[in-house]
């Protein structure tokens, strides 16, 4: 990995499960993210599991959007194509810009380890308020593939060319660099 900034900077990281079923002692997705995160030197400021309803999910993640606390929201679970599933719904209208190369980039590597039941994941990401949202699937494996393929990297202010801490409030991480 390249890097743009000279030092690490640490983020302000919410963790949020979307979940009709799980408390905090079976949550091992919102775990994952959560011990992911800190592991690379970031803070977790909040960790909620809540139902799959889209106002409940909506009215969660609306809160950290409009706090100057939460830099990344992270989301797992509710991406799926049941009936209850439906993060994809509450989170794209709070978004400004959506990252479609998250989604993109998410399923290629998923399939490596699903095969063709990657499409039937809405994995998703946006920026809004100066804040990165990540929706990703509710299985651990598809989380542990979001952090170590894609996240990590991406919310380390060092990576070059580009990386999502440049867009988030209160960093001081310089643009993208261009090639010559």
């Amino acid at each position: 990995m390249s890097h743009a900034a000279k030092a690490f900077e640490p983020l302000n990281i919410a963790v949020l499960t979307v979940s009709d079923t799980r408390d905090e002692s079976s949550d091992t997705s919102g775990a994952l993210l959560v011990e992911r995160a800190q592991k690379a030197g970031h803070k977790v400021i909040e960790r909620r599991i809540e139902k799959d309803d889209v106002y409940q999910i909506r009215y969660q993640v609306s809160k950290w959007i409009a706090s100057s606390d939460a830099q990344v929201v992270l989301i797992t679970g509710g991406t799926g194509f049941t009936g209850r599933d439906s993060t994809p719904e509450a989170v794209k209208v709070l978004l400004e810009k959506q990252v479609d190369g998250f989604g993109e980039l998410f399923r290629q590597l998923s399939y490596e380890d699903i095969g063709t039941s990657t499409v039937q994941s809405r994995a998703l990401a946006g920026i809004t308020n100066g804040t990165l949202v990540v929706c990703m699937p509710g299985s651990t494996g598809a989380c542990r593939t979001a952090w170590d393929g894609i996240l990590e990297t991406q919310l380390d202010a060092r990576a070059k060319p580009c990386n999502f801490v440049m867009h988030l409030k209160d960093t001081k991480t310089e643009l993208c660099e261009t090639r010559a």
